[in-house]
């Protein structure tokens, strides 16, 4: 199976922060003012930061019972977070599993995150891994919820549900420009200008856009990347909204790599590779283009109801022409790798529409929230294949900075991959205001699934459907701490063939969450904790491959549980904080350690001083660190390892602010991951410059 087309009818991909102003500005602003003002650094905490991501129901994360993390512009712009592999990575309990320059997985509490949205909308059995670099430009703010979200997702692991939320049109005029230069000849440059386009201000646009284009440390690897965005918002009524609006990412990488390093010779033992060592060849590329749009409508009642439908069609293209390499080569001669090439030429599309209707309501005269709503969506999924029936043969590994394998010849695509997946679901979900103290979430969420199509022979057809419960409820023992518990099912449909290439039927199970949220210092600082615990059934698990190379699966009961903590906000008016720590374990279903890759323990931490006197001076520090990970063959181990980046920023002008951003300061070096027996080392040290402009 082709590196997209498995990775796509897995089920999605993943997101948020948790940083010294995370939980700031644009979740509690409306769409006409949603971005902060760079220079004003403001923390806003669990109270008064609300969120629609868990039940549908707009609520603050201090009501919600599950952990929420948001992740604003503030961050994004002050540490350079351009793409959401950068940004992943500083989130507490969640881990980035980059195996290939174009190819990422996100995981978090043992996991796979399998779920993404989009404002809200997402189609998980369409999205899968991360192709390229997914950039932040076109989004306001991001939302995580960790653990299982059967609510507004209907399916996935108990790991995390990501929410993209898109930036808005202003009802006042805004315009910025950002120009930024980093190692590697790393060229960078957005605008954005939104504002009012009648006398009336009911009508109002945005356009977006970035470019960057860059080298790498990596031998043979560039990519070109080209952001797209507009958007267009009319009042039509004072009580109705229409918004249509428009995106794409033009990734264009060569030089990509399919697969990685062998990481061992044939006795063994450890090769050493400069952290610049590819098995790629400058003829490979892998080009994604993945366009959406989207029209909304959104009316809103005197009685405090709203009701709001969106329809999404997306449209993902991929052609890529890749060299993988394998085997272990003599450790005298460095002989011995040898290499097999493809082109992948892949079309996906989806069309989704989704609706529902929130408001109040009365009983034993008090006032709750209901929500009520659906979706149903199309995704079509079509992927040629033409392999290369030639072996192509590596030189010595010591070689391989200087002369790459000839190109081989292809002869001929034939269609390797066809699928049709229908989803629908109806949700519902009520906050009942039991008492002043005590808050409780039920609801459920219904889902029907359906696929037909094959996919590199295996036949893709499945018929599914649950109905999945959700219940929490949170208890205000004073002004000052909240406790919360929450319960749902598990259901998640598995595209994976067992060693009959039969699929695997969906994993089932249950998770649990209690924990705490507090606030002190007037609300600036936001502290939680969570224990959770989760069990799937026939879970897909890597079993072996066939003879064709392909993988197949064994389904697995796996359990996990752990804690975690966090604290974010403000110490002070200037100075904030932000520090995550997770413990976890997880097991098989004979009590051995499972998914050996993953950290058990991960510590993600941030903290940033503005000096308003000296031209609102800003200096920054992130660190993260995990514990040792092995490869699953447990032939391989990387130990514990910290990762510290830093930043300082200041107003040259009352329009321009010039940032500094030192990556990898100390200039690690670690392999990027250790999920499959292939890897590659990340980037050492790299230091960029940003010029943000406002007009």
């Amino acid at each position: 199976m082709s590196p997209t087309f498995r990775a796509l009818l897995l089920a999605g991909a993943a997101l948020t922060l948790a940083s010294a102003s995370s939980l700031a500005v644009a979740a509690e602003n409306d769409a006409g003012d949603a971005e902060a003002n760079q220079v004003e650094r403001v923390v806003i905490t669990g109270a008064r930061t609300r969120t629609s991501a868990v039940t549908g129901l707009d609520m603050s994360l201090r009501e919600t019972p599950q952990s929420v993390t948001l992740v604003n512009q503030e961050r994004i712009k002050d540490f350079a977070l351009t793409d959401v592999n950068q940004l992943l990575a500083q989130i507490t309990g969640i881990n980035v599993e980059k195996v290939e320059t174009d190819r990422t997985y996100y995981n978090s509490r043992g996991f796979d995150i399998t779920n993404f949205q989009v404002d809200g909308v997402g189609l998980p059995l369409i999205w899968g891994i991360q192709f390229g670099d997914l950039d932040t430009v076109l989004f306001d703010h991001v939302e995580a919820v960790r653990g299982a979200n059967s609510m507004m997702t209907g399916t996935g692991n108990p790991s995390a549900t990501i929410n993209y939320v898109r930036k808005r049109p202003t009802n006042t005029f805004r315009a910025s420009g950002a120009l930024q230069y980093g190692s590697w000849n790393d060229y960078r440059l957005e605008a954005d200008v939104s504002g009012p386009l009648n006398a009336s201000g009911t009508l109002a646009g945005r356009l977006i856009y970035a470019n960057e284009d860059k080298d790498s440390y990596l031998d043979h690897y560039q990519v070109n990347r080209n952001v797209y965005g507009a958007l267009l918002a009319w009042d039509a009524t004072p009580k109705l909204t229409a918004t249509v609006g428009w995106s794409m990412q033009d990734n264009r990488s060569r030089g990509n790599n399919w697969g990685a390093l062998p990481l061992t010779y044939s006795d063994g033992t450890r090769v050493d590779y400069p952290r610049s060592a590819s098995t790629s060849a400058d003829w490979t590329h892998w080009n994604v283009r993945d366009q959406t749009g989207f029209a909304e409508l959104a009316w809103r009642f005197d009685n405090g109801w709203q009701f709001k439908t969106i329809g999404t069609l997306k449209r993902f293209e991929e052609n890529a022409k890749l060299l993988y390499a394998y085997g272990a080569p003599d450790k005298a001669t460095g002989l011995g790798v040898k290499g097999m090439a493809g082109v992948y030429p892949s079309i996906y599309e989806s069309a989704i529409l989704d609706a529902y209707a929130s408001g109040p309501f009365q009983l034993f005269g008090r006032t709750h929230q209901l929500v009520v709503g659906g979706q149903v969506s199309r995704s079509h999924g079509h992927e040629y294949e033409d392999f290369s029936t030639e072996t192509i043969v590596y030189g010595p590994v010591t070689d391989w900075g200087h002369i790459q394998p000839a190109e081989p010849s292809f002869p001929g695509a034939y269609l390797a991959a066809d699928q049709i997946d229908r989803l629908g679901r109806f949700y519902a979900a009520a906050h009942l205001n039991v008492t002043d103290r005590l808050k409780v979430v039920g609801g459920f969420n219904a889902l029907w699934l359906k696929s037909k199509g094959f996919s590199y022979g295996a036949d893709q057809a499945r018929d599914a459907s649950k109905v999945s419960p959700y219940v929490g409820a949170v208890y205000d023992l004073n002004d000052n701490v909240s406790l919360y518990a929450n319960y749902t099912d598990i259901f998640n449909p598995q595209a994976e063939v067992d060693v009959t290439h039969s699929k695997l039927d969906p994993a089932h199970g249950k998770s649990y969450e209690a924990g705490f949220k507090s606030e002190w210092f007037d609300k600036r600082l936001y502290l939680t904790g969570a224990v959770f615990t989760s069990r799937q059934a026939n879970l897909a698990e890597f079993a072996g491959t066939f003879e064709d190379g392909k993988s197949y699966y064994a389904g697995v009961d796996t359990k996990a549980t752990g804690y975690e903590l966090e604290a974010v906000g403000a110490i002070n008016d200037q100075w904030r904080v932000s520090l995550g720590w997770t413990d976890l374990s997880i097991k098989n279903e004979d009590g051995n350690k499972a998914r050996v890759y993953l950290p058990r323990k991960t510590l993600k931490a941030s903290t940033s001083y503005t000096i308003p006197s000296v031209r609102n001076l800003t200096l920054g520090a992130q660190l993260r660190w995990q514990d040792d990970i092995q490869s699953q063959d447990a032939l391989l181990t990387q130990k514990a390892y910290g990762v510290l980046d830093l930043m300082a920023g200041i107003d040259v002008t009352d329009k321009v602010r010039a940032t500094l951003n030192v990556k990898n300061a100390t200039d690690k070096t670690y392999l990027t991951s250790l999920m499959w027996s292939q890897s590659y080392y990340a980037a050492p040290r790299s230091v960029s410059v940003r010029l943000d402009y406002a007009f």
